[in-house]
């Protein structure tokens, strides 16, 4: 339905009868108004527009005077705008209220539209013979309306994730819930529903005592809200370990509370099996380390007693031989002594690197002289062992740690640092065993502790960890690798024994 316009005056009189229609300074106030006002007379003919009512309606005056005041409007609504501002123009009731505001669809006249709010007022004209005329403050809120579109879309996709999250979220306000989640009625086995209930009647004691103490933290702004970790209590009896973070949420002039409640409890199982594992896994690793560690205690000691004494009465028996052999059987035989020394030589190396029996017949600090002779004769460097006077008591494992990380240090220096200085140390210290070794070499990579062929610097952490120290691997200012290792005078863990 399309609307016919009222015959319009001839534009320069129209604007003239505008100008007439105010006293000057009125009509000065009224073109230098903001918003846009249009005046209209007792049979809605629009009689005065001002400026910004030809800015928002994107024409000139002379194209809105002498139109119907429904011609602002669609068609749709042209009859019901006209009957209300009829209503308004005849009932002294409505006019006693300062103004009559309504949200309309305003339309241009080319046809584009827009949403607005309007303002209706009673106002008298000069010259209008007492008769009424109205005045419609007219404000574009197309901008208003698409924030709001904005928000309202902003809203059901915050709610659209709120409801798909996988953990339950609510919201109390004053202590009831006034949203929940599906996630938080799958935690809860509530088929009815949250909203309404108290958030603490979910809760066990000490887990709602720490959670009054953190929303009242929240709700007076403090910025180190902490995570309340605690149990609630399903429908059905049963409990589940939670974790529920909370921030206070500024609504509307009150302040209600959002928390995430996230179920660890599969969690905090697989956290404790996972635990236990490990510590079996440990416990597995120190067996191994200790019955491989007993193993080269025995095949040394066999070695030792029973080859080398072996090899010795062999090289006696040669040597009584050597005398009353002939001249051509003489040479042959002090080959034979030859390779007899060589093999004994054989022998008492790799009897002393599977154990040194001096660890276990002089303890660890002759042990670890005798090894720190050993690799500068090798080597050709300089190594320096520093000790204390008193050897300490240790437990056999620890002992044997601390000669095989040094050990260990030694061959990381003759295969990888190209150094030319060893220091090491071994001193007790904090009721501890510390021990250091440091060189001037090339350091240690960065990547050392993970890179494939570094099993010898992992062994040494591991074996530290299985006693409870601990060990360190740097490179210190200066240049250099430096090992520093802590281990308990006798370990911790006593499981760790085979």
């Amino acid at each position: 339905m399309s609307h016919a316009p009222a015959p319009r005056h001839d534009a320069p009189e129209a604007l003239d009868d505008q100008a007439d229609f105010f006293d000057r300074p009125v009509n000065s106030i009224l073109q230098a108004a903001r918003e846009a006002i249009v005046m209209v007379d007792e049979r809605h003919t629009i009689v005065a527009v001002n400026a910004a009512a030809e800015q928002m309606f994107r024409c000139a005056a002379a194209e809105l005077l002498g139109q119907p005041l429904s011609a602002l409007v669609p068609d749709a609504q042209a009859e019901r705008h006209a009957a209300q501002v009829q209503a308004y123009l005849q009932s002294a009731e409505l006019q006693q209220h300062l103004a009559a505001h309504r949200r309309i669809l305003a339309r241009r006249p080319d046809g584009s539209s827009f949403p607005a709010e309007i303002t209706l007022s009673v106002v008298a004209a000069r010259g209008a013979e007492g008769r009424p005329h109205v005045a419609a403050l007219i404000l574009d809120r197309s901008e208003q309306s698409r924030l709001q579109r904005e928000l309202d879309a902003f809203k059901r996709r915050v709610r659209s994730v709120f409801e798909l999250a996988p953990v339950a979220i609510w919201i109390a306000d004053n202590e009831r819930i006034v949203f929940a989640n599906q996630a938080a009625l799958r935690l809860f086995g509530e088929a009815s529903g949250l909203v309404g209930r108290s958030v603490y009647e979910l809760l066990g004691a000490p887990t709602r005592d720490a959670l009054r103490a953190q929303v009242a933290r929240a709700l007076q702004g403090e910025p180190d809200v902490q995570v309340v970790r605690g149990h609630v209590t399903r429908a059905d009896g049963s409990q589940r370990e939670v974790e529920i973070a909370l921030a206070a949420l500024p609504d509307h002039g009150r302040t209600t509370v959002q928390m995430v409640v996230a179920d660890v409890t599969e969690q905090r199982r697989e956290a404790a099996a996972l635990a236990e594992s490990r510590a079996a896994l440990r416990r597995l690793s120190a067996s191994v380390v200790e019955a491989r560690e007993e193993e080269r205690r025995r095949i040394a000691r066999e070695l030792h007693d029973e080859l080398g004494q072996r090899l010795t009465a062999l090289k006696m028996e040669l040597a009584a031989l050597r005398g009353a052999a002939a001249a051509a059987r003489g040479a042959q035989i002090e080959n034979m002594l030859g390779m007899v020394d060589e093999t004994l030589a054989s022998v008492r190396r790799i009897s002393t690197d599977l154990r040194p029996m001096m660890l276990d017949d002089l303890g660890l600090h002759a042990a670890l002289e005798w090894l720190v002779r050993d690799a500068a004769r090798r080597l050709g460097i300089e190594v320096t062992l520093r000790l204390d006077e008193q050897e300490p008591a240790l437990d056999d494992r620890v002992a044997t740690a601390a000669f095989r990380m040094v050990q260990e240090a030694l061959t990381n220096v003759a295969r990888h640092a190209r150094a030319t200085d060893v220091q090491i140390e071994l001193h007790q210290a904090g009721g501890a065993l510390q021990i250091s070794v440091r060189d001037n070499g090339v350091g240690y990579p960065d990547d050392a502790l993970r890179r494939e062929g570094s099993m010898g610097l992992i062994g040494v952490r591991e074996r530290a960890a299985l006693l409870g120290g601990h060990a360190e691997l740097s490179n210190p200012p200066g240049g250099g690798a430096l090992l520093r290792v802590q281990l308990p005078l006798a370990p911790e863990d006593k499981e760790n024994r085979a």
